[in-house]
């Protein structure tokens, strides 16, 4: 779903439907689409092919959908180009695939049928428990279906996302990841299924959190703390115990503003990772209210990463609560200070996640 798309949101969560099959799997994948009101979309004329795999350049499926009033009728032609693309995506795999869709996902994969029934119920079931966890927050995109393709070997699976990720090695070791580009998706291999699942809950999470300004410490920390809640998070909470020192010596004034401004989970050391983990810190105290909470998450903007929300409904400042949690002595140099962040490339790199 792309960024624009995310702005026409819905409170209420989509309900489950229990009918899962395949679509249209024995015949030609579509040459076009059509619908009413719309000349019709010559599809495979917007197909480019990546190592055999079809791309559809969606911002031309943007243009297109643009002349379409009604929302109802611009997220139908969206859902039928995500279908088609899908069809001529199966056709690039072999026959041994399927596309199977079920209310508010879709699965192309080989599995046999009860596994893939089992899969997209999987990610019907998250997004409902993102919802409920994320109560008073969440907003399900009204857009779109939550796309999985799983690939039958490792080999085929790293052709297809070395277009998305070409510097060699940097997902050397990914077995899962969501990819927030173009029409988004979730990609995995088939004996590692398992280490989608993450992947899948802290995903969601971002596309339910998507209609606030959130700064990003906030929003990878509800991320982290929801899929730890969804997909088990024990080991990794106790890994997370033993990064204590790791974290007293890495932050102090002058990072900790790369964390404020977000900078600081871009970055290629350990700082990532402390990042991630300072900001699961941070929200799992302050959820600990969750009434209280809500009023300061919906009040957060990225501009001041939070401050004025965190003074006005939790009563604390930013700065102060770190220190605390570090135990270091505060100043006020450890406040979100936005003047410092000047010259940051700061931007949200959560999208890009990838789970080994």
């Amino acid at each position: 779903m792309l960024n624009w798309m995310r702005l026409l949101l819905r409170t209420k969560p989509r309900p489950p439907r229990p009918e899962v099959g395949p679509v249209e799997n024995h015949s030609s994948p579509p040459a076009v689409i059509s619908m009413e009101g719309l000349a019709d979309f010559q599809l495979v004329q917007h197909l480019d092919y990546y190592e055999g795999f079809p791309l559809l350049r969606w911002s031309e499926v943007e243009i297109w959908l643009s002349g379409l009033e009604s929302p109802a009728a611009q997220a139908a032609a969206w859902e039928a180009m995500e279908r088609g693309w899908l069809q001529h995506f199966r056709e690039a795999l072999g026959p041994q695939f399927l596309l199977r869709e079920s209310k508010t996902a879709m699965l192309l994969s080989s599995m046999e049928a009860g596994v893939a029934a089992a899969t997209l119920s999987y990610m019907e079931r998250t997004l409902q428990r993102v919802a409920s966890i994320l109560n008073g927050l969440a907003q399900i995109p009204p857009w779109g279906k939550d796309i999985l393709i799983v690939f039958d070997d490792a080999e085929s699976y790293y052709r297809y996302v070395s277009h998305y990720y070409p510097d060699a090695g940097e997902f050397a070791f990914s077995s899962g990841m969501y990819i927030d580009r173009d029409s988004a998706h979730f990609v995995s291999v088939k004996t590692d299924l398992g280490a989608i699942e993450p992947v899948i809950a802290h995903e969601m999470t971002h596309a339910c959190l998507a209609h606030l300004p959130l700064p990003l410490w906030l929003n990878e920390g509800l991320a982290v703390n929801v899929e730890n809640r969804i997909a088990g998070g024990s080991a990794a909470q106790l890994r997370a115990r033993a990064l204590n020192n790791r974290h007293k010596g890495f932050w102090g004034p002058e990072v900790i503003q790369e964390f404020w401004s977000g900078e600081s989970f871009g970055r290629t050391d350990d700082g990532s990772m402390l990042s991630y983990d300072l900001a699961r810190l941070i929200v799992a105290q302050f959820a600990k209210d969750w009434h209280t909470f809500t009023g300061f998450v919906l009040q957060a903007d990225a501009k001041d990463a939070g401050e004025v929300a965190a003074q006005e409904h939790l009563h604390v400042n930013l700065g102060a609560v770190v220190c605390a949690l570090l135990e270091k002595d505060f100043s006020s140099q450890w406040a979100p200070n936005p003047p410092r962040w000047l010259g940051q490339a700061s931007k949200d790199r959560s999208s890009q996640n990838s789970y080994g």
